[in-house]
């Protein structure tokens, strides 16, 4: 059975979302604290991690860094209370896959849950590892490197990269990696894809305003180039 860890200490919330997706037929585990669920979700056989931002002992942003930083690429998906767009932004180049801003709607919490589900199967297929210079994407071990240095990517960054190299010279609509990527039968907003792009080239180390590997299309989308 599918697990899901939810990180939330609004107990109204916490008992909403374990009654939601108990109800889709998954398994639930919960905490109430950053640092128990940190915790938990280093020891549990978690497939996906449901992680407010604001915890006490330990917050949403330090728990998802650290997660990434010890290597591991099990789906997050953050809610936040913000609504600023650099928050969000912040949220994606820690590491979060995905993110909801409170209040959210229960049709789209498990609409997202399940299209992060999807996504990490779908980083089995095809194109095994990418090669950019110094940097090397193994996508079956979900690891990356630069020269002999670690490359922290997210799930999602991952499943990107994949999607753009099976597609390389071709141009890739936001739509597409809404669709193909993320999931989502009806988008949210193509900026959610805009902001992947920015975070994925920062560790890609692509020049600012001069990218050599995942080039803009103007009004179109993006085109990928070894």
């Amino acid at each position: 059975m599918t697990t899901i860890l939810v990180i939330e200490d609004d107990p109204t919330i916490l008992k909403a979302v374990r009654e939601l997706l108990t109800a889709e037929h998954f398994q639930v585990l919960t905490a109430s604290n950053g640092q128990r669920g940190y915790l938990m979700a280093r020891s549990e056989p978690v497939d996906c991690i449901i992680l407010d931002l604001k915890l006490p002992e330990k917050n949403g942003e330090d728990i998802c860094r650290d997660l990434r930083k010890e290597g591991a690429t099990i789906p997050i998906l953050m809610l936040t209370s913000k609504k600023m767009e650099m928050d969000k932004v912040i949220g994606l180049e820690i590491g979060a896959d995905d993110y909801m801003t409170k209040p959210f709607g229960r049709k789209e919490l498990v609409a997202r849950v399940r299209a992060l589900l999807r996504r990490g199967s779908a980083l089995r297929m095809q194109i095994k590892e990418l090669v950019l210079g110094d940097i090397t994407i193994d996508f079956v071990r979900l690891e990356a490197s630069r020269g002999t240095k670690s490359l922290k990517l997210s799930s999602r960054e991952f499943a990107v990269l994949q999607y753009f190299a099976q597609r390389e010279g071709e141009v890739v609509t936001r739509e597409m990696l809404l669709n193909d990527v993320w999931g989502y039968e009806h988008f949210p907003t193509t900026r959610t894809v805009d902001n992947y792009i920015l975070s994925l080239r920062k560790k890609l180390n692509e020049p600012p305003g001069k990218p050599r590997h995942i080039l803009t299309v103007h009004t179109s989308g993006y085109k990928f180039l070894r």
